[in-house]
């Protein structure tokens, strides 16, 4: 058999606003986030080069190697990620500014011996990463904010939950998404942000219109509300609506 089935953890990041940017700034924000990925994939103790990799365009996708656990994903990678790129906005102009959306699910992939990944948890990673809650968290986020990070149930059920050395469940807020036949819950991260800080402005967004969703905040105190949709929308905080 040319495949094997292994279970791995995936990650894929997509530039914000990235069309209408031209060539030239297309190549540099691009190496930019690969620049900042793979110093973060090694500061978290993830050897870079045994990452199976695959270009998104104005992303990538990256499948860990076996074995990595994939609490390190979330830290210190996604910290390291988003500082990265926070310090490199600050030099930089407006067309070559990176902000990203991430998504992050594990799963059983078929590896094949050249270093292709398929199976249904990419399928997974790919509507996560176009989830309307995680677009419109960004948007609405202050421009210091250079990520928001969607992590699946799974992922969050068995990593994020526990509160591992470096995570924090209580900056984690549970969304519910559909994206073309695919509807599922998630978990949403600003990076930089916490559950404390005072509520952030509902964007109208128009990627968020085009798919329903709806975000159920379970903070204490003042919540921070990531996501918006056209019609009526319920924040549950302290057990009031």
């Amino acid at each position: 058999m040319d495949h094997e089935l292994e279970y791995r953890a995936v990650l894929a990041v997509d530039i914000e606003r990235s069309s209408g940017r031209g060539n030239v700034a297309l190549l540099r924000i691009r190496e930019v986030l690969a620049t900042a990925l793979r110093a973060s994939f090694e500061e978290s103790g993830i050897d870079w080069n045994a990452c199976l990799r695959d270009d998104l365009g104005d992303g990538m996708r990256v499948t860990a190697p076996s074995g990595v656990r994939k609490t390190r994903l979330l830290h210190p990678l996604i910290h390291e990620l988003s500082v990265r790129l926070r310090a490199h906005n600050r030099t930089a102009g407006p067309a070559t500014q990176v902000r990203v959306r991430a998504a992050l699910h594990a799963g059983d992939v078929f590896v094949g011996r050249g270093g292709e990944v398929t199976g249904r948890p990419l399928e997974v990673l790919a509507r996560l990463l176009d989830a309307p809650p995680a677009r419109a968290a960004l948007a609405a986020a202050p421009e210091t904010v250079t990520a928001s990070v969607l992590v699946s149930q799974h992922f969050h059920e068995e990593t994020v939950r526990h509160g591992y050395p470096g995570i924090d469940p209580d900056t984690f807020r549970e969304v519910t998404f559909t994206v073309k036949e695919h509807t599922a819950r998630a978990w949403l991260h600003l990076p930089g942000l916490t559950a404390a800080v005072t509520p952030l402005p509902l964007p109208q967004d128009p990627a968020a219109a085009s798919e329903p969703s709806h975000m159920t905040n379970r903070a204490s105190g003042h919540g921070v509300v990531y996501a918006t949709q056209n019609g009526s929308q319920h924040i549950h905080i302290n057990g009031q609506k």
